[in-house]
């Protein structure tokens, strides 16, 4: 086995490229829970799409859809391939997901390649990257069950890394950048990762590579002061951060000991397998670059937590923990690496090939473990769930979003506050109208606006107990918020326009035309 940097197990044929990128696909896809459209973090993303489509959209929920938006490129770049190519947004999703995971394979390929790693090794790891988990406390999976930005641009990031191994520093930075279109705070860590391993690793490169750090830094300085992100420097008060009391990712200064247990444990990773590997000589050239840009971020994180502990809000907002999601990358290419090849490097040397029996055997149980899982997790916690859903899906919630979808665009809905994972999709994903509260997502969204934090508190105290809600309550909110419709499971004793199995929905408001 040799270090260097190259292709050492050399590249794979490209069938079997092919159909290991299609296995690698769907054992995620199983350890994710299945593929589904319209969940999760797309309670933002699809509205604010529909926001760049249809600018009359969700008047009342302008303000929580916008303030969020204003810091993103994706949702108007997925509107322009809509609106340039006529696909719909559920194909496009679906392909955005398919894109993450396939540029994951090919991006973690090519880095454990780079590495050294040999084929075996190289299959070991991309088994292992399918086990979706959380790392650590830091409110992000590996990966997800639906088209998110965020592992898009992961994928980018992996990509550019290993091109900084193979010695193509254009390239890396051109990943980079592609990831800041996508999901700027991900591109952000990885665009610090990535630009302190060139200034290490490439000395003719530093001449301009450092002017352009400043440049950037400068950039960043406009866009706190003046920009996009002027007003963040404030501190959090007491009504922002009790809208963010659930989401207990967000200040690492408050972690148990067990969260800071793991983020050592990564550090202690990455650091001894640098270390077994350097002095077996198998490290290759440019590793000690890339562990260096590890160090950096963890300098980063490390400055960070006074600010954060002073629960200064961009402080906050850009979740500085979730750098440890890169640590656990390498942390577990050094496992896998000291699981499948470690012994072999130590027994035979630099060079040297040992029998690849035990390799087989460690790459095997991975792969078996990774499949095993899936089908647990798909099977066994998730009975009776298809594997992919392209679409929304055929049931009574999304029978009654229907009629309400056919209302007009103004239509104000009130809906039980924690619809969207009772009932599968959000009100503004499923019907596409505003709704009075969606307080899940709503208070995520609420970390980057103090405004929003406001609205969400002031709302969640208004509506109290949904479940025993009356119909004089009813009224008064509707007259508060200028509500149109009530959809609920409860029977109440109001107008009602539409009725399913399971959901009626009232009119709150005066008489209007009934849906075409």
């Amino acid at each position: 086995m040799t270090g260097g940097g190259g292709d050492r197990a050399g590249g794979w044929p490209a069938r079997w490229l092919a159909l290991s990128a299609l296995v690698f696909a769907v054992v995620a896809t199983l350890n994710s829970g299945g593929y589904r459209y319209g969940v999760g973090d797309q309670a933002f993303y699809l509205p604010a799409v529909q926001r760049h489509l249809e600018p009359a959209s969700f008047p009342h929920d302008r303000p929580v859809i916008d303030d969020q938006d204003r810091l993103s490129v994706f949702p108007s770049g997925a509107a322009a391939v809509v609106r340039a190519t006529g696909m719909s947004r559920p194909a496009l999703f679906g392909l955005v997901y398919l894109a993450s995971l396939f540029g994951l394979f090919l991006a973690a390929r090519s880095l454990a390649a780079a590495l050294g790693f040999s084929a075996w090794a190289q299959a070991a790891l991309l088994a292992a990257l399918t086990i979706k988990h959380r790392v650590g406390l830091t409110g992000v999976n590996t990966l997800e069950g639906y088209a998110h930005p965020r592992e898009l641009a992961f994928a980018l990031g992996v990509g550019a890394v290993s091109c900084v191994l193979r010695r193509k520093p254009a390239a890396a930075l051109g990943l980079v950048a592609s990831a800041f279109a996508v999901h700027p705070t991900t591109a952000l860590w990885f665009g610090v990762w990535v630009g302190v391993a060139l200034v290490a690793a490439e000395p003719r490169l530093r001449a301009w590579l450092v002017p352009a750090a400043a440049a950037a830094a400068g950039a960043s300085a406009w866009a706190v002061v003046w920009g996009p992100l002027g007003g963040q420097t404030v501190r959090m008060d007491g009504v922002w951060l009790g809208v963010l009391t659930v989401k207990d990712y967000l200040l690492p200064t408050g972690w148990p000991a067990a969260g800071w247990g793991v983020a050592l444990a990564y550090v202690a990773a990455v650091a001894g397998g640098f270390a077994l590997r350097r002095s077996a000589g198998l490290a290759c050239p440019r590793e000690g670059a890339l562990v260096a840009g590890l160090a950096a971020l963890l300098a980063v994180f490390v400055a960070s937590l006074p600010l954060v502990h002073a629960r200064v809000a961009l402080a906050v907002q850009f979740q500085v923990s979730r750098v440890f999601w890169m640590f656990d990358l390498v942390a577990t290419a050094y496992a896998v690496w000291a699981a499948v090849d470690g012994r072999r490097a130590a027994s035979f040397g630099p060079g040297k090939l040992a029998a690849p029996r035990r390799a087989i055997a460690a790459a095997l149980l991975l792969v078996t473990a990774a499949a095993a899982r899936g089908a647990w997790v798909m099977w066994v916690e998730h009975p009776g769930r298809s594997l992919v859903r392209i679409g929304l899906p055929h049931d009574d919630w999304q029978d009654a979003m229907a009629w309400l979808s056919r209302t007009p665009l103004d239509t104000h809905v009130l809906a039980d506050p924690g619809h969207a994972w009772r009932y599968g999709t959000s009100v503004r994903v499923a019907a596409g109208r505003d709704v009075l509260l969606e307080e899940v997502k709503d208070s995520a969204m609420a970390l980057y606006s103090r405004r929003v934090a406001a609205r969400v508190a002031e709302r969640i105290g208004a509506l109290g107990d949904f479940g025993s809600l009356s119909p004089e309550g009813a009224r008064a909110l509707a007259a508060h918020y200028d509500l149109d419709y009530l959809v609920t499971d409860h029977r109440l004793d109001l107008p009602m326009v539409y009725r399913n199995a399971r959901f009626t929905i009232y009119r709150l408001g005066p008489p209007v035309a009934p849906p075409r």
